[in-house]
């Protein structure tokens, strides 16, 4: 009798090396994923699956088309893909019975939390994508994981519902994977191609397959094997990494701020020690974190603790240097309210109908990626107080945020920096004022993106995030 390895090795021996994959999910990491594996010459053909909803469905269409769905800067992908549906070698569709064609299913399908002090994440939309994949896999199918998710999560929840609805077993007679995503929007497809890829199976021969899957599509990346659980502590645990070293540089700045010194020239200063041994890697602050990944991905390594380890006698959850760092980041838009508050106060005004321009919706510059942009919380806030908030953003298309700068700045007693889209370094300061009609507007700089001495020479009331040796400058 064949074990279950062996009897999983078998069946894949038989199906063959992987021809069709099927990517779950038209997102920031589905479409440049599906993309690459359709440009490899080692597979036949992707199909990637996106639900028909009203607010997703125009991808399937754009799609078909060799069009790219996402209006940030994304070097090379809308060229990709024009080539890869031209070639016959990817087509997107939302019937989910074609994955009964697939040989190797990957799912990139987001794990938001909706109340981050309970440590829940919110998997609805991944179990909808576990069912339809379970539901038309057949016998030596690889399923893989991209989706970052709480440690635990694939040899648990995912292999439960897989098997529940396929019939089949995991590790027996399908493969099993996580490979989480490494990419940042600006850089999907370089990112995919030249980061180390971590590959983790729920036994040696799912890992195998994975490894397959996943080679193909890198040039200067390589593969780092491991269990799954080792992959998604991997995954979580660098974002919660960056998400702390975020956390460092603001709480610095802050603390700059409060002593008037240029938290940028210590930065420089710190980052001048290098040698044998010395790490110091120092991040940059700003008016606060945003996107799908750092604002959740330590509540997922958390949550991996607690459900895997059980009663923990040291500190977790909000309570983890972890938990600190998210609470310190989610403080840097009230932060921004502060210093606006300040500015305002400074030209004689009350926040009760003054008009801010705040630039930049979306969280990341020259991208239209809005999801849990910190400039929302800043707009509520000066809402609540009264103020009248314009939003200007060059890449993102909603209708309450405008293209046209010079309307946007026309009559702000304030302008608000939460983006450092390349538009805006070119801001002058003259001009600025000019459409202000205002003697002392007042600009708030959350990413370091104008020279403050021009705007101050200028007449205009600065602030910015870390600049102690400027936010009390003489009003001239």
């Amino acid at each position: 009798m064949l074990c279950m390895s062996e009897r999983l090795q078998s069946i894949i021996d038989q199906r063959g090396p992987i021809r069709t994959i099927g990517v779950i999910g038209m997102g920031y990491v589905g479409i440049p994923a599906a993309a690459l594996f359709a440009d490899a010459p080692e597979f036949d053909s992707v199909i990637g699956f996106q639900r028909d909803s009203a607010s997703s469905g125009y991808k399937i269409a754009m799609l078909n088309r060799g069009e790219s769905p996402l209006k940030g800067e994304e070097p090379g992908l809308e060229e990709l893909l024009t080539k890869v549906v031209g070639a016959g070698k990817f087509r997107c569709t939302s019937d989910f019975s074609k994955i009964a064609e697939c040989d190797a299913v990957a799912l990139a399908i987001q794990t938001p939390f909706l109340d981050p002090k309970d440590l829940i994440p919110d998997f609805s939309a991944l179990n909808e994508g576990l069912r339809n994949v379970g539901r038309y896999i057949t016998e030596g199918v690889l399923v893989v994981l991209e989706s970052t998710i709480t440690p635990g999560t694939t040899a648990g929840m995912a292999r439960e519902v897989l098997e529940a609805e396929s019939g089949l077993v995991a590790g027996e007679e399908f493969c099993l994977a996580h490979a989480p995503e490494r990419v940042m929007v600006g850089r999907l497809l370089r990112n995919i191609r030249e980061h180390d890829r971590i590959v983790g199976g729920i036994d040696e021969v799912s890992t195998a397959r994975a490894v397959e899957l996943y080679r193909p599509v890198l040039t200067t990346g390589k593969i780092i094997p491991m269990t799954a659980t080792a992959a998604e502590v991997t995954k979580t645990a660098e974002n919660a990494f960056r998400d702390l070293q975020i956390a460092a540089a603001n709480q610095l700045a802050l603390h700059c701020e409060a002593m008037g010194v240029n938290v940028y020239d210590v930065r420089t200063g710190i980052d001048s020690l290098k040698g044998e041994g010395i790490t110091r890697a120092v991040l940059w602050p700003g008016a606060g974190v945003g996107g799908h990944c750092l604002t959740k991905d330590s509540w997922h390594l958390e949550r991996g603790a607690q459900v895997l380890g059980g009663d923990l006698w040291y500190p977790h959850g909000e309570e983890s240097v972890f938990g600190v760092a998210r609470a310190l980041n989610e403080f840097m838009p009230r932060h921004m309210v502060h210093l606006t508050l300040e500015g305002l106060r400074r030209a004689g005004k009350g926040p009760a109908g003054a008009t801010i321009t705040l630039l930049g919706w979306a969280f990341i510059q020259n991208s239209d990626d809005t999801r849990n942009t910190p400039a929302e919380p800043y707009l509520a806030a000066m809402e609540d107080v009264g103020a009248e908030v314009r939003v200007h953003d060059p890449f993102v298309d909603e209708i309450e945020v405008s293209h046209d700068l010079d309307e946007t700045l026309a009559g702000a007693d304030a302008v608000v920096i939460f983006t450092a889209h390349r538009h805006y370094f070119a801001l002058e300061a003259a001009q600025m004022k000019a459409l202000s009609g205002e003697e002392h507007p007042v600009i708030i700089d959350g990413r370091n993106v104008v020279d403050p001495d021009a705007f101050i020479r200028a007449g205009f009331i600065y602030k910015g995030i870390g600049r102690g040796d400027k936010n009390s400058h003489p009003i001239r």
